[in-house]
């Protein structure tokens, strides 16, 4: 007689599939959100001191946002949603109750 917990399927989970999406190690949207605003503000002054200023806002930005994604890569989705939460939800028994 064979154990009965040896006869259990094993599926592979590839790392590629579970790791979070980042981009020079923070989030990526928020990396190529910032590195846009910096573009635009060097290319709508067009002065050297908009772009030294424009690409130090984008490394200061890079820096903050890899910090925010050491302590949790997943940090702008879980705040996104949140703040999308009601501040406060009345003790009744349905969501669909007149009040």
């Amino acid at each position: 007689m064979s154990d009965p917990g040896s006869n259990l399927m094993r599926a592979r989970i590839h790392r590629a599939l579970s790791r979070p999406n980042l981009l020079i190690g923070a989030d990526r949207e928020l990396v190529l959100l910032t590195g846009l605003a910096a573009v635009i503000l060097i290319f709508v002054v067009l002065t050297w001191y908009a772009a030294l200023f424009g690409v130090t806002i984008w490394l200061v930005a890079v820096g903050l946002l890899r910090m925010m994604a050491k302590s949790d890569p997943l940090m702008r989705r879980i705040y996104l949603r949140h703040i999308s939460f009601r501040p406060y939800y009345r003790a009744t028994s349905t969501p669909w109750r007149r009040y």
